[in-house]
């Protein structure tokens, strides 16, 4: 895409498409796609492999300064180094996943990541996705998109993500998870999950990949 290289919010909840949209838009425009998502479940990993308190904000903000995380974009994704250590595949299981919404709530942590997110995305040219971009990252992102679904189409969204926890977690306690997340990032006293005022809303439940990534490209065209 010619000209100034802009910056695009992408938030949602859990299920609601943002990580596979955000990857889309970035390998179309030549754009980055900063995963706010994956810095927050590297630094779990960790939390998790030091025996860190999950719920002990200081230690969690002493272990995030001292932590590096790299962002390093793929043909197939970015490729995700904690600490120089490729942990790509190994942050999206489901201990990580569950450490890594309890280690975001804390106000300190989310103050480290969020300068070091400014700091990666400073010079436009980014599709960054997570839950507090638009509001709270980049405030003046050129374009913001807030993406919702149905909790049961995203529930199913997340079983499907990976065949082998669909076939050892059911349906049911997929829904729990997904409902506590979802209760956990709306009501965390530090950037709460919320829609930017000025954030265009997509509802993604009927809708395919393909159909969200084309409407996100012409907002994105129209105010490029």
């Amino acid at each position: 895409m010619n000209g100034r290289k802009l910056v695009i919010a992408i938030d949602g909840p859990a299920g609601s498409g943002k990580s596979t949209i955000a990857a889309r838009l970035a390998k179309k425009f030549g754009y980055i796609n900063l995963e706010s998502g994956a810095m927050y479940r590297a630094l779990a990993l960790k939390a998790l492999e030091r025996a860190t308190g999950l719920d002990d904000e200081e230690a969690l903000r002493q272990l995030a300064e001292q932590t590096h995380i790299e962002l390093i974009p793929t043909s197939e994704g970015n490729s995700v180094l904690l600490d120089g250590r490729d942990v790509s595949q190994r942050i999206r299981e489901a201990d990580v996943t569950a450490a890594a919404s309890r280690v975001s709530v804390h106000p300190s942590v989310r103050r480290i990541m969020v300068a070091r997110q400014r700091t990666m995305g400073a010079q436009g040219g980014v599709v960054m996705e997570g839950r507090d971009i638009g509001s709270v990252v980049f405030p003046d992102a050129d374009v913001k998109v807030f993406l919702d679904a149905d909790a049961a189409v995203r529930a199913e969204r997340r079983l499907l993500q990976n065949t082998a926890a669909a076939a050892s977690r059911d349906a049911q306690r997929v829904m729990a998870e997904i409902a506590d997340r979802d209760r956990r990032d709306q009501t965390r006293a530090a950037s709460p999950l919320v829609a930017a005022p000025d954030a265009v809303r997509l509802d993604t439940t009927q809708k395919s990949i393909d159909e969200v990534v084309a409407e996100i490209e012409d907002i994105v065209r129209a105010r490029s």
